[in-house]
């Protein structure tokens, strides 16, 4: 390869993921450059907008990496309807530029995607990485064009990882789809009864054990041809629950009652963003290429961080 030996940039390094993937690639000695945009603080985050290609390429001259992990991204659902073509230019348009350009240097590209790229009917998962994809939601359809057109353009350079829904540290909890829903289990003072979906599956998984995998796909892929590796794989913890589920634990955890909050095990189809019932994703395709898919038990680390040892 041309790139800088151990050298990688990880756009959306102040995210939540990204943050994680900086720890994870520096603690195995791997030269980090992040990039971030609106909480980009230089020089330790580079500002680099990714829809701009003039300052895409700027960033690859300089930086030279042999990796770009690719976190960037709008990656919650109920803000994608709100502006779509500027969630398409980050999502899609941006990752096709970007594959184009890692494809042109030599540069691996592991791009993160999504188990909304699946339907999850009831009975459907789990999924293996070669399944069919139907999203169900605009969020989906957005994350599976920019997973075609990673491939498509980086070729044999590129890697689509998967992920689930993710937790772990943050700077606030409403970064996290799951952290934030420790507030609503303490937020009771006053208020009506909050209804919590308790019909969709979910799969929690931790950044860190994320960013973990993410820094052995690196390693993998740099040291091996990667053309006869996968080029779709992904990752999921197997704590399975829905979101009142995870609201009760966190209420065991705190000592807390939860008589504020009710479960709703119904689905409503005519729901603004379309929610799937399960879309646990299989990790065979990392397993069969040696790499470890343990995770950190959701309970465990949960009561490590509120400091709360209860039986």
């Amino acid at each position: 390869m041309t790139s800088t030996e151990k050298t990688v940039v990880i756009t959306g390094a102040t995210g939540q993921l990204g943050r994680q993937c900086v720890k994870a690639f520096e603690a195995d000695g791997w030269n980090v450059v992040g990039t971030g945009f609106s909480r980009a603080k230089p020089p330790t985050i580079r500002k680099v907008d990714l829809g701009n290609a003039e300052e895409v390429v700027e960033l690859l001259n300089d930086v030279k990496p042999k990796v770009v992990v690719h976190c960037a991204a709008e990656r919650f659902p109920d803000k994608c309807s709100a502006d779509p073509e500027g969630v398409k230019r980050l999502n899609v348009q941006a990752s096709s530029s970007l594959a184009q350009e890692c494809h042109s240097r030599g540069t691996l590209l592991i791009y993160i995607s999504t188990d909304y790229v699946f339907d999850g009917k009831q009975g459907a998962a789990p999924y293996e990485a070669d399944a069919p994809v139907n999203p169900p939601n605009f969020y989906g359809e957005t994350k599976y064009a920019g997973e075609q057109a990673v491939l498509e353009n980086a070729k044999d350079l590129g890697v689509v990882m998967r992920v689930p829904v993710l937790y772990g540290e943050v700077e606030k909890n409403a970064e996290s789809a799951v952290n934030v829903l420790l507030d609503m289990v303490w937020n009771k003072e006053g208020k009506e009864k909050i209804e919590m979906d308790h019909w969709s599956i979910r799969y929690p998984t931790n950044t860190s054990d994320v960013a973990r995998v993410l820094k052995d796909v690196a390693n993998k892929y740099t040291t091996e041809d990667p053309a006869s590796l996968p080029r779709i794989l992904q990752f999921s913890s197997e704590d399975r629950m829905t979101k009142y589920e995870i609201c009760q634990l966190l209420a065991e955890i705190n000592g807390l009652p939860l008589e504020h909050m009710v479960g709703n095990d119904s689905n409503d189809p005519n729901a603004s963003v379309v929610r799937p019932y399960d879309c646990h994703l299989s990790t065979k395709a990392l397993k069969d290429i040696g790499i470890p898919v343990h995770t950190v038990s959701f309970a465990d680390w949960w009561k490590r961080e509120l400091r709360a040892f209860r039986k």
